[in-house]
Order: structure tokens, then sequence, then C-alpha cells
């Protein structure tokens, strides 16, 4: 079936990026947020330059042309949400960082419906709305009162407006230029690792700077390699098959990835709220995307 291709790479996404929920949890005292997020980016421009400068030569023309609209997706869609990522876990858990994650969807939907009027079935309404008791569950650790009185960890809040960023990048992506896909990443790289400078900067302006020691630049070497590189290609081109609607959903598989890395890696502790939301983001994936495909 032509769906399953493009199943196959969100999924291995998706895994990559759960670890990176954990990766950002590990670095912390071994390397800084700034830091790790402008050495990532540098790294994996540098590794793509080196195998794939060919390919950027000959699209060059047409970047050239484009080149501040894909300059201001890397940053965004790379350097900020990963800044606010990385921020996020020195404040909360690494597994409600990975379940906060999947209120991506909806806001996808709900850009595509008022920017491009693009439609919904009732069932992905539904299953997106089941998504979202999750994701209150989960910053409200239980206790959706909190979200009344906006009593809402730092860490967390810092999660819910990296998850606006990634959305609004997601959308976006209809709108790059018809390159190849090795261009696009050493453009949006290099964008993420200048647009991470000016934070880097106050970090050590501020002195909290940390450099990397020895788990710190294994923490960077995984970040380079799975979040960085193959998950944002997998990325883009499940987006390229599928659409982003479809393709946003599978953000919800987050939780479930990044919350059994969490606990088998980090040792984080495993409470009822952040099985009912589990519960939640699951149905609501299963019916939305269910959904969608038929209406495909």
């Amino acid at each position: 079936m032509h769906h399953r291709p493009a199943y196959v790479l969100l999924l291995a996404t998706m895994l990559f990026w759960g670890g990176n929920a954990v990766a950002g949890k590990l670095a912390v005292g071994h390397v800084s947020p700034m830091l790790l997020t402008t050495a990532r980016w540098g790294l994996a421009c540098i590794v793509l330059v080196a195998m794939c400068w060919r390919q950027l030569d000959a699209d060059w023309p047409i970047i050239r042309k484009r080149l501040v609209f894909l300059a201001l997706l890397g940053t965004a869609g790379f350097s900020v949400f990963n800044v606010a990522l990385y921020s996020a876990v020195v404040y909360t858990s690494a597994i409600n960082v990975s379940i906060e994650q999947a209120g991506m969807p909806a806001l996808i939907f709900l850009a595509n419906f008022v920017l491009f009027r693009q439609r919904a079935t009732a069932a992905q309404l539904a299953g997106l709305v089941i998504s979202m008791v999750g994701i209150a569950l989960t910053a409200s650790h239980g206790d959706l009162t909190r979200l009344l009185e906006l009593d809402v960890n730092f860490g967390d809040a810092l999660m819910l407006l990296a998850v606006i960023v990634y959305a609004g990048y997601t959308v976006a992506l209809r709108f790059k230029p018809l390159v190849h896909w090795q261009s696009l990443m050493i453009v949006m790289t290099g964008a993420a690792f200048l647009g991470s400078l000016p934070f880097l900067a106050g970090e050590f302006a501020l002195g909290a700077a940390i450099l990397p020691d020895t788990l710190g630049w294994l923490v960077i070497a995984y970040t380079v390699i799975f979040p960085s590189i193959l998950a944002q290609v997998f990325y883009i081109r499940g987006v390229e098959l599928i659409g982003a609607n479809r393709a946003g959903l599978f953000i919800n598989l987050l939780p479930i990835f990044g919350t059994l890395l969490s606990i088998a890696i980090l040792g984080e502790t495993f409470h009822l709220y952040h099985a009912l939301a589990l519960v939640a983001v699951l149905g609501g994936i299963w019916l939305a995307e269910h959904s969608g495909r038929k209406m495909k």
C-alpha cells in the first residue's frame, strides 16, 4: 500500500525524536541547553555539506530565490524549537516533554483550516479533542483545575511554546521549493546554527554555559545523527507522501517512545495521569488517522 513507506519513515522519526527528549534530560549538568543546540546544528550542517555539497551547488539557483524563507524555517523549526525543548527538561520531566509534543497535530489542523480551508472529518476532530485531553492532563500533572488557575510548571510552559513553533514549521513546509532534500537540509541546518548563536551568546553572558564533558559529547553525537539529520529528512519526506495533517498525527506517538525511553534510561516515575494521557493520545491518533486515510 502506497502509504506504508510514509508510515515507516514517520515511526522512525518519532522514535528518534522521543530519544531527543531523553538526550536533553541526560545533558543537564553535562552540556548547557544553548550550547547543545548550537553544537547539534553546527555539526549536522558540517556533515551534510561534506556529503552533499554537489547537490547544493546544483540547486543553488532555486534556493537563492527562497533563501530568506528557508532560513526562517530552519531557525524556527530546528533552532528555536530545540532551545525551548532543552531548556524545558531542566524544569520538568522527559516524560512530560514527550507527551506534550502530541499537541502539535491539533495546531496543524487548526492552521490548515484557518489559512487554507483544508477539510477535516468529524472523526479527525474528535480524535484531536481526545488527544488534547491527554496533553491537558500532562501539563497540569493530573489536575485540570491547575490550567484554569494558570498554574503550570515553567518547563511545561516552555514545551507548549515549542509545540506552537513546530506546528507552524510543519504547516509552512508546504511552501518549500522543489529541491533535493539534501540541499534543503544543508540550508536549514545552517540557518539553525546561525539562529542559535544569539541564544548561546546570552547563555555565556549570564554565566550559565556548561562545556560538554564525555556524556555531553555523547549526547551531542546522538542529537546530530538521529534527531537532527535522519529524523528531519524522514519527516520532510513523510509530509510529502501523505500531507502535513496526516504526517503531523504521528507526533502523537512521541509520548509512547519518549515515555518508554525515559523510564528505561532515566528511571523516571510513571504516574496514573501519564497512563490516562497515553490512552487518550493513542486513541486520538488511531481515530484521526483512520478517518484521514479513508478520506484520502
